[in-house]
């Protein structure tokens, strides 16, 4: 099979294409052709030795990958081939074909393409688990986004909207703004032209939103603590500005502030398989019905993958970048 190296660590152009045995299924995997392959910030940061695979697994990058089971472990039921799933796995999903464990697998949405599907497991994984479960955004709540034109911004967006929130976003351009808009932002805002604090803090009368969900880090973290209302939660799940910043503790203290830090992937098999299905009960009945969507910039094929990563860190993409399979 096909897949992309890492050859070492460093910028885009390390990213290689090679040839390898295609890997069998252990007992509870399938082996999946893959059709796509979400391109995700985890992946740069790996590619630069900063985020490495967890021990065992395979270097191959690839966070969530969409396509057709063409195997299956001693202890699957082998009727599951030939199925088309997407799926969430460690490492892996730039390749021809990737294994993945079969809690981790979820059925391709009615209203998606096979290829759409890709882009779908780490975002919606992700946000569903630290917006909804960890964060316990209901209705009625006020929720900010930072980096709504992201893949995970994009599906934070829609989820809050489509299950009640008023939602705040920040993002770097004016048509980032607008586009946030059309998919369910009640107020968008330029980080380049306009304070997000003093804005919100100006809308909500000083009262502040309930649940904020940052990947922006650094001189961030002060400003959302001092925006949240009381009871309000913190939601850090990515740290692009950096991962040092003085905050003084007591403004948790005064307003009971939740801080709430998580990553994904190092979760375990029966971790992960419990946000699947949560999420194949409460959310894929919104894709199936078209309510929400992957908001998909551009499929690159996989021989790409270093112009993908190269547009990655452009950030002038809006929601998810892809490489896809050539299919017969």
């Amino acid at each position: 099979m096909k897949y992309i190296q890492i050859e070492k660590e460093g910028p885009p152009n390390v990213l290689k294409i090679k040839t390898k045995s295609i890997p069998d299924p252990g007992s509870n995997e399938v082996l999946i052709r893959v059709a796509a392959a979400g391109v995700n910030r985890p992946d740069v940061m790996q590619r630069k030795g900063l985020y490495p695979p967890p021990p065992g697994a395979t270097n191959i990058p690839g966070l969530e990958i969409s396509g057709t089971i063409v195997s299956v472990g001693r202890n699957v039921n082998k009727q599951l081939i030939d199925s088309e799933v997407c799926a969430l796995v460690n490492c892996g999903g730039y390749a021809e074909y990737c294994l993945a464990s079969l809690p981790l697998c979820l059925p391709v949405p009615k209203k998606l393409t096979l290829i759409e599907a890709s882009g779908l497991p780490e975002t919606f994984f992700t946000v569903w688990s630290n917006v909804f479960e960890k964060g316990q955004l209901k209705k009625g709540d006020s929720f900010l986004v930072h980096g709504g034109s992201s893949g995970i911004g994009t599906t934070a967006i829609q989820l809050a909207k489509a299950f009640g929130a008023t939602v705040f976003t920040t993002a770097g351009t004016k048509n980032k703004c607008e586009f946030c808009k059309t998919i369910g932002a009640d107020i968008s805002i330029n980080y380049h032209k306009e304070d997000f604090f003093e804005k919100i803090n100006k809308i909500t009368d000083g009262n502040g939103v309930n649940l904020i969900l940052d990947i922006v880090g650094g001189s961030y973290i002060p400003k959302n603590i001092n925006l949240l209302a009381k009871d309000g939660k913190l939601v850090q799940i990515a740290l692009m500005q950096g991962n040092k910043f003085e905050v003084n503790f007591l403004d948790l203290l005064l307003k009971r502030i939740t801080l709430i830090c998580s990553t994904l992937r190092p979760q375990s098999i029966k971790q992960k398989s419990k946000i699947a299905k949560s999420l194949q009960k409460n959310v894929w009945p919104l894709l199936d019905n078209g309510i929400i969507r992957p908001i998909i910039h551009k499929i690159f094929p996989l021989e790409q993958a270093e112009q993908a990563h190269k547009l990655m860190e452009s950030s002038k993409h809006i929601g998810k970048i892809l490489l896809q399979n050539n299919i017969d």
